[in-house]
C-alpha cells in the first residue's frame, strides 16, 4: 500500500485514539496490546501523553517451521520465495506449501523485524514483564504472561506507578542499546525517537549512533527462537547503560 506523504500517518493515529480512550473512560489503569510494526509505538506513545499506569503486553512471534531443512518465517523468507515463485522456479503447489509454511501459526513476523525490534525495545525500557517479549504467540507460558500481566497492573495502580515515572533518558538509551544488540530493524529508529518525544526526552538520530557506537551484536536472529534467548541478550545489553 503507497500513502502519502508516510505510512506513519497510521501510527499517529493509533496513538491519538489511545490517548483520547484513556482519558475519556473512567479507568485508573490499561493493559496495551500490541505487536505489529506501528501498534507497539502507537500505543506507548498515546499511554505516555495520557499518564495512566499502564503495562504493555506482545502479542507475540509466530511458530517458524522448516522447508527442505531450512528454517523459514514470515517476512524476509516470503519476499525471497516469491521472487523464485516469479521467476518459475517455484511451482504453484511448492508455493501453497511454502506459505503454509511460513505463516504457520497466529503472531507477529518471527523475524529481527519492525515488530520484534519494537516490543524489545519496550522490554528493555521497562514497560513489560521481564521476559515477556520472547514468548511465542502459540505458546502456553504466553497465557500465563497475559495472566501476570493483568495481576501486576492492579498493583501499579494503586502504587499510581504511571509512564512517567519508568521512562525517562536512561529508559530510553536502555532501549537504544537492546535495539542495537539484536541488530533490529531500521524502522525502529524513527518509532523510538517518537516515543522518546511523548516522554519529554530529547533525541535524535545522532543520539541514537552516539549510543550504539561500541555496542556489539549479541545475536544475529533470523528468525527468532521461542525460547528464553531475549531475555538473556537484553538483560546483558542492559548492563551498558
Amino acid at each position: 500500500m503507497m500513502v502519502k506523504p508516510t505510512t506513519m500517518i497510521y501510527r499517529n493515529f493509533l496513538a491519538m485514539e489511545t490517548e483520547e480512550l484513556l482519558r475519556s473512560l473512567p479507568i485508573d489503569g490499561a493493559v496495551l496490546m500490541g505487536g505489529c510494526d506501528k501498534t507497539t509505538p502507537g500505543l506507548l506513545m498515546g499511554a505516555l501523553s495520557a499518564d495512566l499506569p499502564c503495562i504493555f503486553v506482545p502479542a507475540g512471534p509466530m511458530l517458524s517451521d522448516r522447508h527442505r531443512g531450512q528454517v523459514v518465517g514470515a517476512g524476509t523468507h516470503t519476499k525471497k520465495f516469491w521472487d523464485e515463485y516469479v521467476a518459475g522456479n517455484i511451482e504453484q503447489p511448492g508455493w501453497i506449501s511454502l506459505e503454509a509454511r511460513m505463516t504457520r501459526a497466529p503472531g507477529t513476523c518471527n523475524t529481527m523485524g519492525t515488530a520484534s525490534t519494537m516490543t524489545s525495545i519496550v522490554e528493555a525500557m521497562g514497560l513489560t514483564l521481564p521476559g515477556a517479549t520472547s514468548i511465542s504467540a502459540m505458546d502456553l507460558s504466553h497465557t500465563r504472561m497475559c495472566s501476570a500481566s493483568g495481576e501486576r497492573i492492579v498493583g501499579m495502580v494503586w502504587e499510581d506507578l504511571k509512564p512517567s515515572r519508568v521512562v525517562n533518558r536512561q529508559s530510553v538509551e536502555n532501549g537504544i542499546v537492546t535495539y542495537m544488540a539484536l541488530g533490529g530493524s531500521t524502522n525502529a529508529a524513527i518509532h523510538t525517537i517518537a516515543v522518546a518525544g511523548r516522554a519529554n526526552v530529547p533525541l535524535s538520530l545522532d543520539d541514537i549512533a552516539r549510543i550504539g557506537k561500541g555496542i556489539p551484536v549479541f545475536a544475529d536472529v533470523f528468525p527468532p527462537a521461542s525460547g528464553s534467548w531475549k531475555t538473556s541478550i537484553t538483560r546483558a545489553a542492559c548492563r551498558r547503560c
